[in-house]
């Protein structure tokens, strides 16, 4: 799937965020600047939280409330890309991994692949020479998508 513009990037992520349900580890595979964080707005749109997102590049985390059918969720960035090892952080990542009411975002995650779940969502996202950028989704349970 090819996406023209940052808009129909934040749309994509904004009707996949409508359809996640909690639990859910989302993984985004990019080079620096591809749209990783666009997307992240995106879906948070769609779930319905109301922040206004950012990169997590210096904080390695963020978290956002959100509400779906009168209930509290919440919603975890995570950038490992300044880590070379997790430390800490991998104890907070398991956390937020094991708790039903989260989604969890993980943008360079090459550094805490022991840690993820098999089942997950990855978005490939390419950018390719003319400014657009290709899409690919794996569910890591049932193969490409």
């Amino acid at each position: 799937m090819n996406l023209f513009s940052e808009a129909d990037l934040i749309s994509f992520g904004q009707k996949l965020g409508e359809k996640l349900d909690a639990p859910a580890v989302i993984e985004l595979i990019g080079d620096v600047g591809s749209g990783k964080t666009t997307l992240t707005r995106g879906i948070a749109r769609g779930l319905g939280v109301k922040e206004p997102i950012s990169s997590p590049s210096f904080t390695i985390s963020k978290h956002y409330a959100y509400a779906k059918n009168k209930h509290e969720y919440n919603l975890v960035h995570y950038d490992f890309y300044r880590l070379p090892d997790p430390g800490l952080m991998a104890e907070d990542l398991a956390e937020s991994l094991s708790d039903q009411n989260t989604i969890t975002i993980i943008e360079w995650a090459d550094t805490v692949a022991d840690l993820l779940p098999e089942k997950r969502l990855t978005i490939k996202i390419s950018l390719n020479d003319d400014g657009s950028r290709s899409i690919e989704m794996i569910d890591r349970m049932k193969g490409a998508k």
